[in-house]
């Protein structure tokens, strides 16, 4: 138990680096870019990565809804 608890607490550490980085990355592609395109892009792909999960949470919803209904 305390080795999950301490790989847990690790993982959690180390991640919001990770993720910092790849945000720099983006940035800089965005700012080097002229004409914005690169960044509507990028905003686009954010937009499909964020509602993806609504979109499937909801179909579950629907079908657990219709399976306990009838």
């Amino acid at each position: 138990m305390r080795i999950k608890l301490l790989l847990l607490l690790l993982v959690l550490l180390i991640l919001p680096n990770v993720a910092e980085a790849q945000c720099a990355m983006c940035r800089a592609v965005v700012e080097s870019e002229a004409d914005g395109k690169t960044a509507e892009g990028i905003n686009n792909g954010i937009v499909y990565l964020m509602a993806i999960p609504y979109v499937l949470v909801a179909a579950l919803g629907y079908f657990v809804y219709r399976k306990m209904r009838g």
